[in-house]
């Protein structure tokens, strides 16, 4: 591959190069349309055959109400899991072929040397009321790591801190003298500032970056509180900025790394392991009009600037008022523009911290859920491009599709029953001559239950093929990797009617006007106490217990059908539990269980990244809070969507 600018990751071992293209070459995408036709008419065709299936098996014995019902709700959820299932497939080939899903052109195993930058990027870090010690440390190792190429002149690092927790604060202004102190010449590179209002909370903070300091630079690097990236990913980014002059936004891949909970280390293996397929098909189709995820990226300041003063939405919550998710919608406003926002699929050195447990990590995403849902108000927006109006829906079908699985669950259990009931009623009329002999189309139900189940399983196969092929010393060898993904498989299965219930509570409390804070997020692993696994999972667990026992009375087959949804609902509380639980982590672990590449060989960043933490401490200093730097103010332009 020549086209797309990465870092040039390095080989495990002799048996598994690492395929990289050179960095100093422009992206030429071709074939765009060609590409989306492909991509859309296997998505046709693959839903067209399931959703007709459906409607097979329903007809058999009459169209009801209930049964349109369930078609339409199964219409959505099925085509869902297809657009899924067809990116990993496109990713998977590419991948197994070693084609750029940029270019298409092959990769090389020839790593190129990293040229010299020749425009000035500020790296800035967005912060609110985190955990101080972990937030210096990443900005230290990131800006350290960028200092070992030899290009640190070319940046300037931030940390725009919104924190108002006045403790946080103080150890914040102490920790940031320690670490200009550590720096001692390098300080000259680093700038702190707090605003004490913190309108717009993160849009607002690195928007009042961009208006102060944004004519410093070109492009500013956006990190998250968590975040940890190489030097030579930086400067990958930095050269995908320069060599692409119509692209103001490039995304990376950020993979989660240092978990230590069995919860976490279950996302930390699956994200390393599948997400390089899956982002690597999402690039082929969506090209030039790819997504935002809000960190771990790359934007270009003018554009920026000029483009993405986000509005208030006109109306009431939960579709009206400040915009909560800003990263799908900058995209689309820049893409609306006339920019192109790139996804770098194949991109190495992007690290991120996740929530240690099932619980915490609900709360995150009871975040995105209200954000994602107020996008569909975005959906008849002016002038926007189709491939952004569908990343809109299609950021709000992931949660939306949780409590549709839900109402075709409990659809089919009254239709279940209601056929249990009536199954030895043949005459339904004082006129019939004939009986109505119930049908049931068994192998055709047997046949869409497969087909269902090899869309949602298959990206899994694909992700562990790829890995067996090119990267399995880096789970540590084919055994570890195979067992683990085998785990992986059916912790995943046993957790999704959990997050199916919570993922529909929080769409209907999005719904009805039910408003969340966007507090620091929890990313320390923790043993989550019983009185709190059983609070926020009792009500689930008492309801699928009733409803176990009524299909288990009236039908006992359509029960054994839903015995794997029951029981992950049964069972919330100790899944919830044991799943935080450090010892069972680290037991895995020493089985070889969940090894992740980040420990099979650790990135020099992430053992600084140990190493300060375990150095530096948490007793700072009280000092004065740091002066702001200088700055040249610039209005940015708020932007409209109905015209």
């Amino acid at each position: 591959m020549s086209g797309t600018p990465t870092l040039c990751s390095k080989a495990i071992n002799n048996s598994e190069e690492a395929f990289v293209p050179d960095n100093r070459a422009e992206i030429k995408l071709s074939g765009i349309l060609a590409r989306r036709v492909l991509f859309f008419t296997l998505v046709f065709l693959l839903g067209a055959l399931g959703i007709g299936m459906m409607f097979e098996i329903l007809r058999s014995n009459g169209v009801t109400v209930l049964e349109i019902s369930l078609l339409l709700l199964f219409g959505i959820t099925f085509l869902w899991i297809v657009f899924a299932f067809t990116s990993g497939a496109i990713g998977f080939v590419l991948q197994l072929l070693r084609l750029d899903p940029l270019t298409l052109q092959r990769q090389t195993s020839v790593p190129s040397p990293e040229p010299a930058v020749s425009t000035r990027t500020a790296v800035i870090m967005p912060v609110y009321n985190e955990d101080t010690a972990r937030v210096i440390a990443g900005f230290e190792v990131s800006l350290r790591s960028l200092e070992a190429t030899g290009q640190l002149e070319a940046f300037d690092f931030y940390l725009l801190s919104d924190t108002q927790d006045p403790e946080i604060a103080r150890a914040e202004a102490g920790a940031w003298q320690q670490l200009c102190q550590r720096l001692g010449p390098l300080a000259s590179h680093v700038h702190y500032r707090r605003r004490t209002d913190n309108s717009g909370r993160k849009v607002g903070n690195v928007s009042d970056f961009c208006c102060r300091w944004g004519d410093a630079y070109e492009s500013m690097i956006v990190l998250d509180a968590d975040s940890v990236m190489t030097g030579e990913c930086m400067l990958s980014l930095v050269h995908a900025i320069e060599q692409n002059p119509t692209a103001a936004l490039v995304q990376t891949v950020p993979i989660p790394v240092r978990q230590e909970t069995m919860f976490g280390r279950f996302l930390q293996f699956a994200a390393d392991l599948y997400s390089p397929m899956l982002a690597t098909g999402l690039a082929f189709w969506q090209t030039d009009t790819a997504n935002y995820w809000g960190h771990n990226a790359i934007i270009r300041i003018e554009p920026f600037l000029q483009h993405c003063g986000l509005p208030e939405l006109k109306g009431p919550g939960p579709f009206g008022g400040e915009i909560l998710s800003h990263d799908f919608v900058e995209a689309a406003m820049l893409r609306r523009a006339g920019w192109n926002v790139i996804l770098l699929a194949d991109a190495r050195g992007s690290f991120e911290e996740v929530p240690s447990n099932l619980l915490d990590y609900a709360t995150r995403d009871r975040r995105w859920v209200q954000g994602n849902m107020q996008h569909l108000a975005l959906l008849t927006g002016s002038r926007l491009h189709g491939v952004n109006r569908l990343h809109f829906l299609l950021g709000a079908v992931a949660y939306a599709s949780s409590l549709l699985w839900l109402l075709m669950l409990a659809l089919s259990t009254i239709d279940a029953v209601v056929r249990a009931l009536s199954s030895n009623v043949f005459f339904t009329s004082g006129f019939q001559m004939f009986p109505n002999w119930p049908i049931a189309k068994t192998g055709l139900i047997f046949s869409l239950l497969s087909f269902t189940v090899a869309l949602l399983i298959l990206p899994k196969v694909f992700g562990v093929v790829i890995a067996l092929l090119q990267r399995r010393a880096q789970f540590g060898g084919a055994w570890r990797l195979t067992v683990g993904a085998i785990i992986e498989t059916l912790f995943a299965i046993l957790i999704a009617p959990l997050m199916m219930v919570f993922h529909a509570y929080f769409v209907v409390s999005v719904l009805i006007g039910h408003k969340v804070s966007w507090n620091a997020q929890g990313r320390e692993g923790r043993m989550v106490p019983w009185g709190e696994a059983f609070s926020h999972t009792f009500p689930a667990t008492f309801v699928a217990i009733l409803w176990g026992a009524l299909t288990y009375v009236l039908t006992p087959v359509f029960f054994w059908w839903m015995t794997p949804v029951l029981a992950g609902l049964v069972l919330a509380a100790p899944i919830v539990r044991y799943s935080s639980s450090l010892a069972l982590g680290l037991w895995l672990r020493d089985l070889g269980i969940f090894i992740a590449p980040s420990e099979a060989e650790e990135p020099p960043v992430l053992a600084a990244l140990s190493v300060s933490l375990q150095a530096n401490g948490t007793d700072y200093p009280s000092v004065p809070e740091p002066a702001t730097p200088p700055s040249r103010w610039r209005d940015m332009p708020i932007q409209s969507f109905a015209k």
